[in-house]
């Protein structure tokens, strides 16, 4: 038997508002936060409170800076992290 344990995970988001961005810029943002979970995930693995079946009503991630100029690629990465974050408090 494999030592490398594999893992579903099924993440699902019903809403994520973020003010102030064009269509375009949110669906790249999407994209990054797509991305940065998946490398968080498999970096980090599961937060250590999640059980078999988990399920958060609402979470409230941490706060993150904005600049003006920022790559939107770079506030998806921020917003994934946050949610992470949020996930193992």
């Amino acid at each position: 038997m494999s030592s490398d344990l594999k893992m579903n995970i099924e993440l699902h988001i019903q809403e994520l508002v973020l003010y102030g961005f064009s269509q375009k810029d949110g669906e790249r943002i999407q994209k990054e936060i797509e991305q940065e979970l998946t490398r968080l995930f498999t970096k980090h693995g599961v937060p250590a409170s999640f059980s078999d079946s988990y399920e958060i009503t609402e979470l409230k991630g941490v706060s993150f800076d904005v600049r003006a100029g920022m790559e939107v690629e770079t506030i998806g990465s921020q917003v994934a992290q946050a949610i992470y974050g949020g996930m193992g408090k």
